[in-house]
């Protein structure tokens, strides 16, 4: 039986969940072979691993807040290099033989996988970030990136003084057309005459899109040759190497996911570092987790949007304050969202 908590707070974005009934949130009974340990939440990373200072590192951090909480055995698990789909079954099928609940894959390259193994395992609850599978015991972990990109572009407008500003896209899936629309959206509707310069780093993940810091650098370096004086990315591991190259050209980056500022990685570059686009994935891992916890397992698709701070945008650099109505515009964007009176596209 594991241990349960005294503690009644949950993360910031996931307050207003529904929990939803479903299967005993035990360990699976098939295979395992975990004994008496007192086994927990296990997290299964994307392309980039931990150490990403981004979207992984977000997920690791919701582990982390289980583990301290629960007082349990957690695990988390680094992809390989051009890895199969039968390869991720297999780390999915591994951790929950080991009775591992929940089991959590972190990225939309899981999805196939998890359809696969939710099947197999039916006590176990897994969890999969940014992509929707069916299963009575998967719980889809979706956010509006869309939302908190608009904010990002917002901001860009406000700060370029060349009126050209960039974005980079790790590969080039639906979930990063989210970004970039998002982001352009939001510039030209503060300032139609900022032009936007976007690319993508590739076209498939296993080219190294998200993982590739010298692809994201050498992709920054030419649009800021071709003035941009802001840089968005939304490319994992990959836009470490965009925050540097804006930094050493003396002009801003805005980071993703985590709020890259703060990440001590980047502690060099932070100056560098305007805002990040946030996503409450560490939120909505810990979520899961205490659903579990309590013996009442999330279930079904759920969406972290701004109406629920499932996203949102950092202001943690002093840096940010000093540009001229910036904060004013955000707020009013932000305001539009949440009442529907801005709708923010998605490709």
């Amino acid at each position: 039986m594991r241990r349960t908590s005294g503690l009644i707070r949950v993360a910031v974005g996931v307050a207003s969940l529904a929990l939803a009934a479903t299967a005993c949130g035990g360990t699976s009974s098939e295979g395992d072979d975990g004994g008496g340990d007192d086994k927990g939440l296990a997290i299964a990373y994307d392309v980039g691993g931990k150490g990403d200072q981004s979207f992984n590192d977000a997920a690791y951090r919701g582990l982390e807040q289980a583990k301290k909480e629960f007082g349990y055995t957690t695990a988390d698990i680094e992809p390989t290099d051009g890895e199969t789909d039968a390869d991720k079954e297999q780390r999915l099928s591994s951790l929950a033989k080991q009775g591992y609940n929940p089991v959590i894959g972190v990225g939309f390259a899981y999805g196939t996988a998890m359809k696969a193994v939710a099947a197999k395992y039916p006590d176990t609850t897994f969890g999969i970030v940014d992509s929707v599978v069916e299963g009575k015991n998967v719980a889809s972990l979706v956010f509006a990136e869309n939302e908190a990109s608009y904010l990002a572009g917002v901001t860009a407008a406000k700060a370029t003084k060349t009126n050209t500003v960039g974005f980079v896209g790790g590969v080039n899936v639906p979930l990063i057309h989210k970004f970039q629309a998002g982001y352009e959206q939001g510039v030209k509707d503060t300032n139609p005459k900022v032009k936007v310069i976007s690319q993508y780093l590739t076209q498939t993940a296993e080219e190294g899109g998200f993982a590739s810091p010298d692809k994201g650098k050498a992709a920054a370096e030419g649009q800021i040759e071709k003035k941009a004086d802001v840089v968005y990315a939304a490319a994992g591991l990959s836009g470490q190497g965009v925050i540097e190259a804006a930094a050493k050209a003396k002009v801003w980056a805005i980071g993703v996911d985590s709020d890259q500022y703060k990440q001590e990685a980047l502690a060099k570059y932070k100056d560098s570092i305007l805002t990040s686009a946030l996503k409450d994935i560490d939120g909505a891992v810990y979520a899961l987790a205490k659903s579990v916890e309590d013996g009442k397992p999330l279930t079904g698709t759920h969406t972290f949007d701004l109406k629920s701070d499932g996203v949102g945008l950092s202001d943690s650099n002093p840096k940010f304050a000093e540009i001229p109505g910036a904060k004013e515009a955000v707020e009013k964007a932000k305001a539009g969202i949440v009442d529907g009176s801005i709708k923010v596209a998605t490709e």
